[in-house]
């Protein structure tokens, strides 16, 4: 059974509450020319990767995708030095370069990203490689049933169903707007889960495992749904994304 959703002034953590502040800062994306807007982005997501405080992640950018981490810093990952383990209830468990998950078959698709915050951006595109491809090919055990993500920002979880995970629309992402994954949005790799609140599509993915039962991520800990249906979940009534 899911929990109950959090009251709205009583149940939120605090660093939420906080971020919802700033979204008038949003205003800055619509008077801002595209040029200035992605400007900006790069500035912020460079600070974001070397913020001490944090703080960084509570500004928004012209694209109108808001930066948030729960650490205080994230390390940066490349081509050389990314890794994605995929491991727990297999029989194949397996580490992935960034050059393995390219070549693998890729899936796009074209959502509307919903923040449980309230900020959506229309008309995202994603492409990656369908976590139910990555699960085949690890061979799942018959007593598994759930799958859980950890990041190399070394905070971050999450987790799904393993009915969830293997759904179509769900994705080891690896580019977004029609461009790599940078930093900034959770590159190189972030797993992306359409139909659900965007705290479940955990960005600087670099862990699989495969368990025998859903254990609760980071904000869930914190007050938010375990499932996160985009209009179904959080005491919000958003239009679904998919």
């Amino acid at each position: 059974m899911n929990p109950e959703p959090p009251p709205e002034e009583e149940g939120r953590p605090i660093g939420r509450r906080v971020f919802l502040g700033t979204l008038g800062l949003g205003a800055l994306g619509v008077v801002a020319a595209p040029t200035l807007q992605r400007g900006l982005e790069g500035v912020l997501g460079a600070v974001s990767g070397r913020d001490p405080t944090g703080l960084s992640g509570l500004l928004p950018n012209g694209g109108g995708f808001r930066y948030y981490s729960v650490a205080a810093s994230v390390p940066h990952q490349d081509a050389t030095t990314y890794r994605l383990t995929v491991g727990g209830l297999v029989d194949h468990p397996a580490t992935y370069t960034l050059a393995d998950l390219r070549a693998m078959p890729r899936t796009r698709m074209v959502r509307d990203v919903q923040c449980v915050t309230g900020w959506r951006v229309p008309g995202t595109p994603f492409e990656g490689v369908r976590l139910s491809h990555l699960l085949d090919l690890a061979g799942v055990r018959d007593h598994a049933g759930a799958v859980r993500f950890t990041c190399f920002d070394g905070t971050y979880t999450e987790s799904l169903t393993l009915a969830q995970a293997r759904r179509s629309d769900v994705l080891v992402a690896l580019r977004m707007q029609n461009k790599d994954l940078g930093h900034e949005h959770g590159g190189p790799v972030r797993l992306y889960v359409a139909p659900m609140y965007f705290y479940k599509s955990a960005k600087w993915l670099s862990g699989i495992t495969v368990t025998d039962r859903v254990e609760p991520g980071y904000w869930e800990h914190l007050g938010y749904d375990v499932d996160a249906w985009v209009g179904r979940s959080n005491g919000r009534t958003d239009v679904p994304t998919g």
